[in-house]
């Protein structure tokens, strides 16, 4: 398409002057229930879905519409279409009030609380757990710690297990062995959390190579305008990062960065707490790409190794993904995706 047809007149004016290239449209969805950093949502089908139903775990310091950034890149409604019930949580804007907050209430209450009334909506069927990056570590702490839950399985989506194995990290591994993580002490106190300012410019910065060719990249696209709607749709996406709480971040960098503790399988949350996690039962499914600069497929594989307790776990590498691509890009549907509902048709 040439710079200067009406396609790319249009589409410029739309991205520079207009309301965009694309408005959001979200997958229909009910809410469950609404409480604090725990709004749970189904997402709405015209009949009753089949086999178990699907919970959606979200990370940290991002926002619920990565399992729904746009129509054609929703693994919710992937689900919906493959006539299975997906449900989602929500975790909604994390300040400074919020900064006592810490891996337990993930562990002990928002996750499991949702595991329970998604079951208690399904006449007590267990519960098929999809989580992304940070989300995929709380969920299997979660399934660990707490047997009693109704889960079936935990499908992760680019979470690191083995942190020695993430190249981009070494040197703050090596920075915060040396200091004790005091650094991420000082400026968590300070600042009450990591702001949603400072994990926005992170996520940006981990993916620099895009917001340098970001112009040439309109320019180029100009008419082609399902490659500036899926710009948009992600910049959106960035742009509602909430923040880290502080405890949660110093527990992340000192535990799980540093201590690389999920790689040897106990994780220590406090002097007298540690998650052991062979102790998951159920079936787990780890995704993971080479490309994925923030949590490489390498980093990942380890976990075939530390959840021994599992019925049953798989590692499967797909091409070319970075990290959101891995759950939302505009291949997950034909790489991503098909994986993920071959492991659930799989239940038993």
């Amino acid at each position: 398409m040439i710079p200067g047809s009406p396609t790319a007149l249009r589409n410029s004016w739309a991205l520079f002057f207009g309301g965009g290239i694309e408005s959001p449209a979200r997958t229909p969805s009910t809410i469950i229930y609404d409480r604090p950093h725990r709004q749970l949502r189904r997402f709405d089908r015209l009949a009753p879905g089949t086999g178990n139903p699907v919970l959606l775990v979200p990370p940290l310091a991002v926002d619920a519409s990565c399992y729904d950034l746009r129509p054609s890149q929703s693994l919710a409604r992937y689900l919906i279409d493959a006539d299975r019930q997906p449900y989602v949580i929500d975790y909604g804007r994390i300040t400074r009030d919020d900064r006592d907050l810490g891996l337990e209430e993930w562990i002990d209450d928002i996750v499991p609380t949702a595991i329970a009334q998604v079951s208690a909506e399904h006449a007590g069927a267990s519960v098929e757990v999809i989580a992304w990056s940070l989300g995929g570590i709380i969920s299997l702490l979660t399934a660990a710690d707490h047997p009693e839950l109704p889960i079936a399985s935990v499908t992760t989506l680019g979470t690191p297990m083995d942190f020695r194995e993430h190249p981009l990290l070494a040197p703050v591994r090596i920075l915060g062995r040396i200091t004790g993580g005091r650094e991420i002490a000082y400026a968590t106190h300070i600042f009450g959390g990591i702001p949603a300012l400072f994990v926005q410019a992170g996520f940006r910065g981990m993916a620099l190579p895009r917001e340098l060719t970001r112009p040439l990249f309109i320019a180029r696209n100009a008419g082609r305008t399902e490659a500036l709607a899926r710009m948009e749709a992600i910049d959106r996406f960035i742009a509602a990062m909430p923040g880290y709480p502080g405890r949660l971040y110093r527990q992340m960098y000192r535990q799980i960065v540093i201590g690389n503790q999920l790689a040897t399988g106990k994780v220590r949350l406090d002097r007298e707490r540690v998650i052991d996690l062979a102790k998951v039962e159920c079936r787990v499914l780890l995704v993971g790409s080479k490309a994925d600069n923030i949590a490489p497929a390498r980093a990942i594989a380890p976990g075939t190794e530390v959840l021994t307790g599992a019925k049953e776990v798989q590692f499967v590498e797909v091409p070319g993904m970075n990290h959101l691509a891995l759950v939302a890009g505009p291949t997950a549907p034909s790489t991503t995706w098909p994986h993920i509902l071959e492991f659930l048709r799989a239940e038993r």
